[in-house]
């Protein structure tokens, strides 16, 4: 048992988005986690309901295990801002920004840290040209997990876009964003909040068995090997960890947020690019956060806790780092 203060702590969870499943796994694996520690656990499975439940439950905090919209879109945290009842990960502007693709560049770029170029298109228009030179990559603003992410080549395009009917594969989606595609590694750092402001934990590669990284790869037990840490130089390690923590800073983000590149290796640092930060990183037994923590001596138990403590400390008026800018 830990010495942290017992309290009542709702875990919200599922909801309709596409990552209900995975939200669903991290948010029973928290409550489990809280509960071994000894805190009382209300699990609340998002509906339309959700502010009358939460407010009959009255937590001392909610723990927001909610992946995609509306749970880490901005949409769930005002609703929480207006209750008064604090909750973990980042609030409302944060979450707006950092779930939609082209606006977290526009957030990031300008303070110096490297993403890649490209531009928001109209769906329909991919059935009559190329939006960029192939290879190029086509992604939903405002998805995580890799949904509906296809790499479009030479000889067609690999990945599995959301379909909508037969009007093709990309409908489901008015606008996506496509981006050159950039060969080389997967990396990804954690980021946590910490007394003395966000520390990046480590870097680890991702290596997909076949295809690349996508939804089915992310959540399938033996899909991906995790690399942890990352066999990578020293030096593109520290950027890595360093970019990272500036994203979250930038961003504002709270609690814990994980921030995904790509990694050209045949052109050093100048192949390292910031593809993401996720403000609500999974909590799964296949997710990167709980596995870097623990490659750095921090338990599960320990860290669910330690976003849990963040989020009273946000409540209690003391910055507990991740603040705006990035000073």
């Amino acid at each position: 048992m830990s010495d942290m203060q017992k309290y009542h702590i709702v875990v919200l969870m599922g909801g309709w988005a596409h990552e209900r499943p995975v939200s669903l796994m991290s948010g029973e694996g928290v409550a489990e986690a809280l509960e071994a520690r000894g805190h009382r656990v209300t699990r609340i499975d998002m509906d339309r309901q959700v502010a009358a439940r939460i407010a009959e439950a009255a937590p001392d905090v909610v723990f927001n295990a909610l992946h995609g919209v509306p749970g880490e879109d901005g949409t769930v945290q005002g609703m929480l801002d207006l209750m008064g009842v604090p909750y973990t990960h980042s609030g409302l502007a944060t979450s707006v920004i950092a779930i939609d693709k082209e606006l977290t560049k526009q957030a990031l770029v300008p303070h110096g840290i490297p993403m890649p170029g490209g531009r928001i298109v109209a769906s329909e228009s991919l059935y009559e040209r190329d939006p960029l030179p192939r290879p190029y990559v086509l992604k939903p603003v405002n998805e995580g997990s890799s949904v509906g992410v296809a790499i479009v080549t030479e000889g067609g395009n690999y990945g599995n876009p959301i379909a909508r009917g037969a009007k093709g594969p990309w409908q489901e989606f008015d606008h996506l964003l496509a981006e050159p595609y950039i060969r080389g590694r997967e990396l990804t750092v954690a980021v946590i909040d910490e007394a003395e402001g966000p520390r990046a934990l480590t870097v680890t590669e991702l290596v997909p068995k076949s295809g690349f990284y996508d939804f089915d790869a992310k959540y399938t037990d033996g899909l991906t090997e995790h690399i942890c840490p990352a066999q990578v130089p020293e030096h593109i390690a520290h950027l890595c960890m360093d970019l990272a923590v500036r994203a979250h800073r930038v961003l504002g983000c709270r609690g814990c947020s994980r921030t995904d590149f790509r990694w050209d290796d045949e052109h050093g640092e100048d192949g390292l690019f910031v593809l993401e930060t996720n403000t609500q990183p999974g909590m799964t037994p296949l997710s990167l956060v709980p596995e870097q923590a623990r490659h750095c001596g921090m338990s599960y138990e320990d860290l669910v806790e330690a976003i849990v403590a963040n989020a009273l400390t946000m409540r209690d008026g003391v910055a507990g780092g991740g603040g705006n800018g990035d000073g």
